[in-house]
């Protein structure tokens, strides 16, 4: 987000076009979580952006979206589309404060935390092994990526701590 395009830190200053941005796989849930998420959504009149844009537009969506819902599941961190969408939140997350809601599909938040199945695929076609715990030169991908993925699986490590605290 360069300056001149970022909104502003303030959230009362904000304008929101949506509610929610939802981001998803779509080959592994949309006819299944993710529709009856947005049906729900729809029940309840809360504006949900759907991500049927150009890469472009879908991140002037996130921007300008009050929260975001991250659903992980088995192919989520086999999709470019996906990780960039999650770069884009989480860099919303840090510098507008955006709230974000992470679901985990019929994966684990360990697997994600931890870089566990499809997560350990994605961050090693990067070159960056987190097992073996080697300095490697990171590209694009692990760089902007493998961070990210990780930082939202504290985000839920947090949470459910929350959760079990209450």
């Amino acid at each position: 987000m360069t300056p001149s395009s970022a909104p502003s830190s303030s959230t009362s200053a904000l304008r929101y076009e949506y509610e929610v941005f939802v981001s998803f796989c779509g080959e592994d849930t949309r006819t299944s979580f993710t529709c009856h998420l947005f049906a729900a959504l729809d029940r309840k009149n809360i504006c949900a952006c759907r991500g049927e844009f150009n890469r472009a537009e879908l991140m002037k969506a996130i921007e300008t979206s009050r929260m975001a819902v991250v659903v992980f599941s088995k192919s989520y961190a086999t999709s470019d589309r996906c990780l960039d969408e999650l770069a884009k939140i989480m860099e919303c997350n840090r510098v507008l404060n955006q709230r974000v809601l992470p679901i985990f599909y019929d994966v684990s938040p360990s697997e994600v935390r931890e870089q566990k199945g499809n997560f350990e695929q994605a961050a090693n076609l990067a070159g960056f092994h987190l097992k073996a715990n080697r300095k490697v030169v990171m590209d694009d991908f692990e760089q902007k990526w493998s961070p990210i993925v990780a930082e939202d699986g504290q985000i839920a490590k947090r949470r459910a701590a929350l959760c079990e605290g209450s």
